[in-house]
């Protein structure tokens, strides 16, 4: 296969892999949270945890999930610069998080189930 057409390929899976997979980690990291959060403070610990995630989709997700009503936001002044915007779970988030871990964890089990298969290959 032409090393472009593969590369352009892998692109668009991962484009389509992180959809939604960056608001599954979003809503995981505002879980663990015992404060609400800023983007940026989301972003750097994702950048962190699970660098795979194309950061550019962040800030569109956070509006997302909060027009769903999954997430609740304030505005704080800040010290050093612009307001921040603070973000935290709603109890919905907290159920819509619990049911798409659950999702993730049955379909990366039939995944990885399928993709064993193709170690040996």
């Amino acid at each position: 296969m032409d090393p472009g057409l593969l590369d352009d390929l892998e692109r668009k899976f991962q484009k389509e892999l992180n959809a939604g997979t960056v608001a599954l980690l979003l809503m995981a990291v505002l879980a663990e949270a015992s404060e609400p959060r800023y983007a940026y403070d989301i972003a750097k610990e994702l950048e962190e945890r699970a660098p795979i995630t194309k950061l550019g989709t962040l800030y569109p997700t956070l509006r997302s999930l909060e027009s769903l009503g999954l997430l609740d936001s304030r505005v704080e002044p800040s010290v050093a610069g612009p307001p921040r915007k603070y973000y935290r779970l709603t109890k919905d988030g907290r159920a819509a998080l619990a049911a798409w871990a659950k999702q993730w964890k049955q379909t990366s089990q039939v995944v990885n189930a399928v993709l064993k298969g193709m170690d040996h290959a």
